[in-house]
Order: C-alpha cells, then sequence, then structure tokens
C-alpha cells in the first residue's frame, strides 16, 4: 500500500524496461549499468563516503546512538543498540518535483 494517493510500486525490472526503450539499448545493457551503478552506491557508503547527487540527493551513513525503549505490549523497558544507519536528504529538484515542502 502506498502513502502516495494513486501511487505503486514500481521495480526495477519496470524501470531497466523503460530505459532501454528510450535508450535504444538492450535490456540486459541497460540491467547491467544500473546494477552497476547501485553496486557502487553501496560500496561507497560501506566504505562510510557521502554520495552527493546534486539536485537529486545525498546519501550518507550515520551513527544512531544507543537509547533506551519501551516495548508496547509489554512495557517493559529495553536497550536498543548504537548502530549505523542510511540517511537520505532530498535535493531541491526532487523536492519541487515530487512536490515535498
Amino acid at each position: 500500500m502506498s502513502s502516495v494517493p494513486g501511487g505503486r510500486t514500481v521495480t526495477k525490472k519496470e524501470l531497466v524496461s523503460r530505459i532501454a526503450d528510450r535508450t535504444g539499448q538492450t535490456k540486459v545493457v541497460t540491467k547491467d549499468i544500473i546494477q552497476m551503478f547501485l553496486d557502487a552506491i553501496i560500496s561507497e557508503l560501506s566504505k562510510g563516503n557521502r554520495l552527493e547527487f546534486r539536485e537529486f540527493g545525498v546519501f550518507e551513513v550515520k551513527e544512531r546512538a544507543a537509547r533506551k525503549a519501551q516495548n508496547p505490549r509489554t512495557l517493559e523497558k529495553v536497550e536498543v543498540p548504537a548502530k549505523k544507519v542510511v540517511k537520505f536528504k532530498v535535493g531541491r529538484l526532487m523536492k519541487e518535483r515530487v512536490g515535498l515542502k
């Protein structure tokens, strides 16, 4: 279920097909390029690097501090350890086109 009215899930396969059609490349070549791009993003983030795509956004790894939380069912207090998370900050062009504030 999407939080966007009328929205739906678009798969990598669908994106590959659309991009292949627009570029005239085969789906196999297009899929390989997209997969290499995604693999490169993962590789750079795993090295602790920040990725900035102007107008699109920024990916970076942040450390989330350890904290105390509460189990909502049992109300038991639990320790949540520190962990790394990938953060994404939306760029200006994406904000405008998606209609974010």
